[in-house]
């Protein structure tokens, strides 16, 4: 694969469906090793301009498409991308360090995330209003519909470069509308991918747009330029309140930030569910937005859920990315690296305990277990999105739920019960946009709503909820008196 991605060394700007050569090119190197893996185009101003210029007269030619052309492409897409999946795996191996038997997890998943959105394609629609049910209503007909909104402009993170890209395009696409594509800057080969497959699926020039380079340069073209119709953005909340202040009457869905908790309650067996919360914590380097970063454990089984996870977290493996032995491999760039050493020895100043980690070695963090950590330290109230985990005790279920809704975020949380009472409270009490029971705060379908409250964001993505977020409601009346 490194051969492969050697060959086509330099990339271009993907735009009106065809490869253009940027003014500007800079190189992508692994997080891993350091080695240059890539050039990469870092579009200008007149680049992003000729991008959404594309896109906005593609909107008519998508507009009208009829869904079922929509869906096929999106089949053609899946495919595609199914016949070349280790190739899409190795990509995402190289580009972010991501263990390939976590990478091939996400190829799966995309190709699953383009499926449904080829089927919702043909289920878009609206519904008949029963007017004669008020006064004046009479001899009357009414329905609605629900059109493209038109260019969609989507930014998208590292973590997932694959995945969530399908998540903004395969609505848009299914929907009607066209996109102008900014992928991360460390992980835009992926993105690129894409591009020459829905070229070979057949989707129209101008549907898709790929530009990369700097964030904020980009970021506030998409986000001012009236042809823009709705903004897509998954990244960190301070870009998020950004995009808002600046996004006008634009929609937005922004997927933000994110401290996952899970609560452990004292019936529950700990054989059960200890590889799920090492997996949650510790999967792609704890890079996932609903990684489990909080483990509140009841006291009369903390020390021995303590001993369980430090036990078979130990057993993970640590390495290259590209050996499909490796559970852990390196973070996406060193100053992530030096930001969680210095969180973890804050932690450790103000008293927590460091029972395994709480190293490095090079771009990789070893995988980090705190005990007794104070609310308010940065690994407990911030987003590490890093390999390190706390774990902390509690004496009641109300006073862990205090500990779960203490936070600035509210993504997805967990629960481990065996009382349905204690269950359905925890549902209502805890104040996020997920409660996932008897399972980790990592869990996650792509078809179901997926979205936070608080810093976490607003708006909702999984394929039907983001094509309603991607659509207008209209109404049509007919008067046949």
């Amino acid at each position: 694969m490194k051969e492969a991605l050697k060959e086509k060394l330099k990339k271009n700007l993907f735009i009106n469906g065809e490869w253009i050569p940027a003014e500007h090119y800079t190189p992508l190197d692994s997080p891993y090793n350091g080695e240059c893996i890539a050039e990469v185009p870092s579009a200008t101003v007149e680049e992003v301009e000729r991008a959404l210029q594309s896109a906005y007269e593609a909107r008519k030619t998508m507009g009208s498409m009829p869904s079922h052309q929509r869906a096929a492409i999106l089949e053609n897409l899946v495919r595609l991308l199914d016949q070349r999946s280790e190739e899409a795996a190795q990509i995402i191996a190289m580009e972010a360090a991501k263990p390939l038997m976590t990478a091939r997890g996400e190829v799966a998943r995309t190709i699953q995330t383009y499926k449904f959105a080829a089927e919702e394609a043909k289920r878009i629609h609206g519904e008949t209003i029963p007017v004669d049910a008020a006064p004046g209503g009479e001899g009357r007909i009414a329905y609605t519909v629900r059109e493209p909104l038109g260019v969609i402009g989507a930014i998208t993170p590292f973590n997932f470069p694959m995945n969530l890209v399908a998540h903004k395009v395969g609505p848009a696409i299914a929907s009607g509308n066209t996109v102008i594509l900014k992928p991360a800057e460390q992980t835009p080969l992926s993105a690129y991918f894409l591009a020459e497959l829905l070229q070979e699926a057949g989707l129209p020039p101008g549907a898709l747009n790929i530009v990369t380079g700097n964030g904020s340069l980009i970021g506030e073209k998409l986000v001012t330029d009236e042809r823009v119709q709705k903004i897509s953005f998954t990244g960190s909340p301070a870009v998020g309140k950004h995009i808002r202040s600046k996004a006008g009457l634009k929609r937005v869905t922004l997927e933000l930030g994110s401290n996952a908790a899970v609560i452990v309650d004292k019936e529950v067996d700990l054989d059960k569910i200890i590889s799920r919360c090492v997996s949650g914590a510790f999967a792609f380097q704890g890079q996932v937005c609903i990684s489990l970063q909080r483990i509140y454990v009841h006291q009369e089984i903390y020390t021995a859920f303590v001993e369980k996870f430090v036990s078979a977290a130990q057993k993970l493996v640590i390495g290259d990315p590209l050996d499909s032995a490796t559970d852990v491999s390196a973070l996406i760039s060193f100053r992530y690296v030096q930001r969680s050493l210095d969180w973890i020895e804050e932690a450790k100043q103000q008293g927590a305990t460091i029972v395994m980690g709480g190293k490095a070695e090079g771009n990789i963090l070893y995988p980090t277990v705190l005990l007794n950590v104070e609310p308010s330290l940065k690994v407990s109230c911030q987003e590490v999105f890093a390999p390190i985990v706390l774990i902390n005790k509690f004496s009641s279920i109300d006073e862990a739920i205090e500990l779960v809704n203490d936070s600035r975020y509210g993504l997805q949380a967990g629960i481990y019960t065996q009382n349905i009472q204690t269950a359905l409270n925890a549902t209502q009490q805890l104040h996020v946009g997920g409660v996932i029971v008897n399972d980790i705060p990592t869990f996650r379908l792509d078809h179901m709503p997926y979205g936070g409250v608080k810093e976490s964001g607003i708006g909702r993505e999984g394929v039907k909820y983001a094509i309603e977020e991607m659509t207008e409601q209209k109404l049509i009346v007919f008067n046949r008196t």
